[in-house]
């Protein structure tokens, strides 16, 4: 028997402390309005004392008690981040260990604002290969330890949460197409972390740590670029606009969101948003806003409704899914 996968739980969490526009006024020169009118962003959720790995062990947490499952029934754990609380061990293995998930394997893909979709796209497959059945995918980012808290061109976009989801084996196929991209020329436009070489046998490299973007570049890319990949996907599967519930995109801009949605002939009502509370929260943003449009009843996991995910930005990477919940 063919087997397919399915999303049968999904969970969020962020830190506690919410920093407000006009606080972030205090540190550089920069104001709400300059910054609503521009990113539609009003607050982020900036952590005071948890790391990434805690962040994500709070969504996998969620994920066990809302299933009722017991953490040695799960087999793989993926997190998608940037951010993660060291180079090894991984982000995942913490939360293994922290969640007590002790059968299951685990590692970090990283993509930066793709990296959900890029997770989720490998978790289908293991699901699909038969020799799994159950898996988490979490997306988890404290973007704040990468930022130049002087620089108003990127402060001011991010911030820290988690979300994830609980992936299932299923008899119906709900994973229904997806396109990934990926543009390493274009690397330069968003980049964070350069580390150089600084071994005694070699001359000392570059190091950037902080969030470098070309904000213009950025956001015709994403207008441009990724907006055709949405187009190709529906094309794909003899789709149009009116076929699709929602769109479920990485919670960058909403400028972004609407040049989108007008490209796309559709309308805002189908781009669910959440950037105004929680700014850029990189692999973060879309299990998020999944998990908000579940609580808030706009989502209902199994009513069938047909979803488009996407995520893009550094690397350059871009990545769509198409699926039935």
């Amino acid at each position: 028997m063919t087997t397919f996968a399915k999303i049968s739980q999904v969970a969020h969490y962020a830190p506690a402390q919410v920093i407000e526009n006009d606080q972030l006024a205090q540190l550089m020169d920069t104001s709400d309005e300059w910054i609503a009118s521009r990113t539609g962003i009003r607050r982020r959720h900036i952590s005071k004392d948890e790391e990434t790995s805690d962040l994500a062990t709070q969504v996998a947490s969620q994920l066990l008690e809302k299933s009722s499952y017991a953490p040695d029934t799960i087999d793989f754990i993926i997190v998608a981040t940037m951010t993660p609380d060291s180079a090894m061990p991984s982000t995942a293995a913490r939360v293994q260990a922290n969640i007590g998930a002790s059968r299951a394997f685990a590692y970090d893909l990283v993509a930066a604002c793709s990296g959900f979709v890029f997770a989720l796209s490998t978790a289908e497959k293991l699901i699909a290969s038969g020799r799994y059945q159950r898996g988490m995918v979490i997306g988890a980012e404290t973007l704040s330890k990468t930022l130049d808290w002087s620089d108003r061109s990127t402060a001011v976009l991010f911030g820290d949460g988690a979300g994830g989801v609980l992936l299932e084996a299923s008899d119906q196929p709900h994973f229904l197409d997806e396109i990934h991209r990926t543009d390493g020329s274009r690397a330069q436009d968003l980049q964070s972390g350069v580390t150089g070489l600084s071994s005694p046998f070699s001359e000392a490299g570059e190091n950037a740590p902080y969030v470098k973007m070309e904000g213009r570049a950025i956001f015709e890319f994403a207008v441009r670029d990724v907006t055709k990949t949405l187009q190709d996907l529906l094309a794909h599967q003899g789709l149009s606009d009116e076929d699709v519930d929602y769109y479920l995109l990485h919670q960058a801009n909403r400028r972004i969101l609407e040049k989108m949605a007008q490209k796309l002939g559709s309308d805002m009502s189908k781009f669910p948003a959440n950037m105004a509370d929680y700014g850029n929260t990189s692999a973060a943003s879309i299990p998020i806003l999944l998990s908000e449009c579940v609580e808030q009843g706009k989502i209902c996991l199994g009513a069938g409704q047909t979803l488009v995910m996407s995520g893009f930005g550094g690397g350059l990477t871009w990545g769509a899914i198409l699926l039935k919940l």
